[in-house]
């Protein structure tokens, strides 16, 4: 019983901050389709979102995400 206690469902600083920079990034890409404002928003709002799978996966080798079971 005790492991389910670490069990937190990703509400960790790795998992926010990697969410908040593709939330960034799909505005970015989004405002830069709809609004016909340039394709260079669109690349630069994927850019951010494979950002944000980078900084959350290295946040988690650096320890602030969550443990996984062995």
């Amino acid at each position: 019983m005790s492991d389910n206690a670490k069990y937190h469902h990703g509400r960790t600083p790795a998992a926010w901050t990697a969410t908040v920079i593709a939330v960034i990034g799909s505005l970015v890409g989004t405002v830069g389709f709809l609004l016909n404002i340039s394709w260079t928003l669109v690349w630069a709002g994927i850019a951010l979102m494979v950002g944000a799978a980078l900084v959350g996966g290295i946040m988690v080798k650096l320890g602030y995400g969550q443990r996984y079971a062995d």
